[in-house]
């Protein structure tokens, strides 16, 4: 029993020192994010209150452009924007998702790390005044970094938030 009871400790040590470096060594952690199917998320954000969807389309369909979408959004991202409204007691309105019509990229909205939300002055001066400003992107739009490692681009007429998950890589591409 005593021989049986070390393996066991054993490879639940081996097991959990693994995961910690996969969590601590920027590059180690190779999974796919987990994702949501559009119902799910607009579940947990429900879940959360104070959260909306607005669609110039009045669609979710991920294919069109003129609808916003969650289908396939990432879980840490739908997570991330209910610590945002949490944090900020804003009212948040949701305007862009995984749908069509974004940029493309590894870090994209296609890929569930990026939501669009509409620019009120609650959430605008939640953004500015808790988080560090960082260079702005190419093309002008301010740009402000949290420290979970989330970045925030004022484009004309929303903010463009990427939800990195805790990757120091996605951080790092967004905020070049």
């Amino acid at each position: 029993m005593r021989s049986r009871v070390r393996g066991t400790l054993a490879t639940s040590f081996v097991g959990t020192t693994a995961a910690l470096v996969a969590l601590l060594v920027p590059g180690t952690a190779h999974a796919a994010p987990a994702k949501l199917s559009h119902a799910s998320a607009v579940s947990k954000l429900n879940a959360t209150g104070g959260i909306g969807l607005s669609s110039s389309g009045g669609c979710s369909n991920r294919n069109h452009s003129t609808c916003t979408s969650l289908e396939q959004v990432n879980a840490a991202t739908i997570s991330d924007v209910s610590v945002l409204r949490n944090a900020s007691h804003c009212a948040l309105t949701i305007t862009g998702g995984t749908e069509v019509g974004h940029a493309s990229g590894t870090y994209s909205h296609w890929n569930g790390y990026k939501i669009d939300f509409s620019p009120t002055s609650c959430v605008s001066s939640y953004i500015t005044g808790s988080f560090t400003r960082i260079a702005d992107r190419g093309d002008g739009a301010a740009r402000y970094r949290s420290a979970a490692g989330n970045v925030y681009a004022r484009e004309g007429n929303h903010w463009d938030v990427t939800f990195c998950g805790g990757s120091a890589a996605c951080t790092a591409s967004a905020s070049s």
